[in-house]
C-alpha cells in the first residue's frame, strides 16, 4: 500500500509508492516496430491493461475491445490505490496516511506514433472531454480532495510508454502548489476585489508582448515570470474557477484549438521537444470562488534543474518570455 508522509518543516506531502518502481521503460533508441509489437496501449492489446473505465468508441463495440478512438484505464502501476481507507495518524511529530487515490491513464489515440500535435482538433477535444468525464465521476468519492490532470510527453519528460497518453490522479489532499496559487489569488482579491488571473489577461492583451495566440474563448500567454524557456499558459478569457464546469456550448473545442496550435508551434520552433503539461483547477466543493481561475501550464523540457534550483527554489530561465513569444507568434502552422 502506498502512503503519504508530511514533511513537518515545510508542510509538504510526499507519496511513498514502491509500485512505481515496477513500471516499464521504453528508451528512445529502441526500434519503432518493437514498440508497436509490445505496446499495451495499442488496439488489440486491451487485455494488457486493466479494464477501461471510460471510452469513446467508433462504433457500438463492447468495452475492452478494439474500435475505440480513446480509452481511459486505471494505471497498472499506480502512485495511489483506490481501495481502502485513509487511516490518518500521527507518529510522534510526523503525520502519515494511506496512499488512497485514483490513478488513470487516458490513451489519447489508437494510432501508435501519433501525437497531440499531429491529431486533428476534434480528436484533441475528445481528450479534454475524457478529462472532464473522469473528473466529474471521481469527485463523487468524498475521500478525494483534488484531481490533477497532466501529461508527460517524451522520456525526458517522464513518459515510460511511447504511445501518446496523459494521466489523471485523484488525491486525498490539495497539492501545495495549487494552494499557493489559490492563496495568492485570494490575497490579491482582498486588496483589489478582482481576480488576478482576469487582470493578467486584461494587461497582457493591452501590452501584447507575451500573447502567443488567442481565439474567442481562450488566450495563450508566455508568463511574465516564466520559470522555463518557452513556457506557456492557456487560460479561459471568461472567469471560470472549475475546469470540469467549462462552458458546455464550447465543450472544450476552443482550448483544443489553442493547445493544438501551441504544440505545432513547439514542433516547428523547438524541433518537437519533450514537454509536460498540467491543469490547475479549483478543488471541488468551494462554490463560485471569485479569486481563482483554472488554467493549463505547458513546459517544454529544454533545460535541467540543478543544484542552485533545488537548493533555493529559484528558477533560471535563459530565454526571456517576450523573445519566446516573438518566435512562437511568428511561426505559422
Amino acid at each position: 500500500m502506498p502512503e503519504l508522509r508530511k514533511d513537518p518543516i515545510i508542510d509538504r506531502w510526499v507519496i511513498i509508492s514502491t509500485d512505481r518502481g515496477k513500471r516499464p521503460v521504453f528508451f528512445i533508441e529502441e526500434s519503432l516496430p518493437s514498440k508497436i509489437g509490445m505496446c499495451p496501449l495499442c488496439p488489440g492489446n486491451e487485455n494488457m491493461t486493466p479494464p477501461e473505465v471510460y471510452a469513446i468508441r467508433i462504433d457500438p463495440s463492447p468495452p475492452n475491445s478494439p474500435n475505440w478512438a480513446l480509452r481511459v484505464v486505471p494505471n497498472k502501476f499506480p502512485a495511489l490505490r483506490i481501495e481502502g481507507d485513509l487511516n490518518k495518524e500521527g507518529i510522534g511529530l510526523y503525520d502519515r496516511m494511506n496512499g488512497i487515490g485514483a490513478h488513470e491513464v487516458i490513451i489519447e489515440t489508437p494510432v501508435h506514433g501519433q501525437t497531440l500535435s499531429s491529431m486533428d482538433v476534434l480528436a484533441v477535444q475528445n481528450v479534454f472531454i475524457a478529462y472532464r468525464e473522469r473528473t466529474l465521476d471521481l469527485t463523487n468519492d468524498k475521500r478525494f480532495k483534488y484531481i490533477i490532470v497532466f501529461k508527460n510527453h517524451g522520456s525526458i519528460a517522464g513518459a515510460s510508454l511511447d504511445h501518446s497518453h496523459s494521466q489523471l490522479i485523484a488525491l486525498p489532499i490539495v497539492p501545495r502548489r495549487v494552494l499557493e496559487e489559490i492563496n495568492g489569488g485570494l490575497n490579491y482579491y482582498k486588496f483589489k476585489d478582482r481576480c488576478i488571473f482576469c487582470d493578467i489577461i486584461a494587461q497582457e492583451k493591452e501590452d501584447n508582448l507575451r500573447v502567443v495566440f488567442e481565439n474567442e474563448r481562450f488566450i495563450v500567454l508566455s508568463p511574465y515570470a516564466s520559470r522555463f524557456p518557452f513556457e506557456t499558459w492557456i487560460l479561459p478569457k471568461k472567469h471560470e474557477p472549475y475546469f470540469a464546469l467549462h462552458d458546455r456550448d464550447d465543450n472544450y473545442f476552443s482550448i483544443s484549438e489553442a493547445l493544438s496550435i501551441v504544440l505545432k508551434k513547439y514542433d516547428k520552433v523547438l524541433n518537437a521537444p519533450p514537454y509536460n503539461y498540467m491543469i490547475h483547477t479549483t478543488p471541488f466543493g468551494n462554490g463560485e470562488i471569485p479569486h481563482y481561475h483554472w488554467h493549463m501550464e505547458i513546459i517544454p523540457r529544454l533545460t535541467k534543474m540543478a543544484g542552485f534550483e533545488w537548493g533555493t527554489g529559484f528558477y533560471i530561465n535563459p530565454t526571456p518570455p517576450e523573445e519566446a513569444t516573438e518566435y512562437l507568434r511568428e511561426t505559422h502552422v
